[in-house]
């Protein structure tokens, strides 16, 4: 199992590098522009996750997020237009306590970029499917967290009769839970959760590998089954116009609820994720 788990790791790294490489011989081939900054947008995202221990080896995984933006004419308000609905489904089966990969669906509901304008339909379904690797670590007291997910899109603009496209997305997160107020993260521990991730891109239709970076620093609380959770995220990532890149700041509120149908109730402190 040892050997299972390193070699998912190595082919991890290379992954990550031949994806990094491809993106930067892409971006070389790319004809280049003085890059453009947007003025930053804001958003709320209130996320409910569930993680429902099955047996001794398989989860069911969910997520559920309710998400808004900020209007079109006041960039700072958070909540003025709808942004997106979440829902992510999935199997989780634990290899070993620091190794475990989830596959499932996932169904997004992306909304108009204008209400009210008939050019665009008020929502617009996102199908995906879903798989990831997350292994887990402790460095001292400290939680670290190594989240490889791969999501595969077909994806559509709001505008009025777009045809989709089918796209595929890398995703490397690194999270670290510090623990507050007791010596590891268990119960009824304040802790503080650090963490970044980069996205990458694929597609006919894409000319910039790199999709985003987000940087998000959580603060949160465990208390028997539930964790409370939430803080500040920042993004930045290129636009569809070719030099012009975008950059947001989103207040993230989160609740996630476990539960052990073998009877065995005690509160999940393993392998946190969001």
């Amino acid at each position: 199992m040892k050997r299972l788990i390193n070699r998912v790791h190595q082919l991890s790294l290379i992954l990550i590098f031949f994806v990094t490489s491809f993106g930067l011989a892409l971006a070389q081939s790319s004809p280049v522009t003085e890059p453009q900054g947007l003025p930053a947008t804001t958003e709320l995202w209130n996320g409910l996750y569930l993680k429902l221990r099955l047996s001794e080896k398989w989860w069911w995984y969910q997520e559920n997020h309710y998400r808004r933006r900020s209007s079109i004419d006041n960039r700072s308000d958070f909540v003025g237009r709808m942004g997106q609905v979440y829902n992510r489904f999935g199997m989780t089966y634990l290899f070993t306590d620091n190794f475990e990969v989830t596959f499932g669906p996932t169904l997004v509901w992306n909304y108009t970029p204008e209400p009210g304008n008939p050019e665009f339909e008020t929502s617009v379904l996102e199908p995906r499917i879903w798989h990831q690797w997350l292994l887990t670590q402790g460095v001292g007291r400290v939680k670290v967290l190594h989240q490889f997910r791969f999501e595969h899109r077909f994806k559509r603009l709001n505008n009025v009769g777009d045809d989709y496209d089918f796209t595929n997305r890398y995703r490397y997160k690194i999270t670290a839970y510090v623990p507050l107020n007791k010596p590891k993260m268990e119960n009824k521990t304040f802790f503080i959760a650090p963490s970044n991730e980069i996205f990458f891109e694929t597609g006919k239709t894409k000319l910039n590998i790199f999709e985003e970076n987000r940087l998000y620093t959580a603060i949160g609380y465990t208390y028997n089954n539930l964790m409370f959770f939430g803080g500040h995220m920042w993004t930045y990532g290129p636009t569809s116009t070719l030099g012009i890149y975008r950059n947001r700041h989103i207040i993230r509120l989160n609740i996630m609820y476990t539960f052990d149908f073998r009877g065995n109730r005690k509160p999940l402190t393993r392998d946190f994720q969001f």
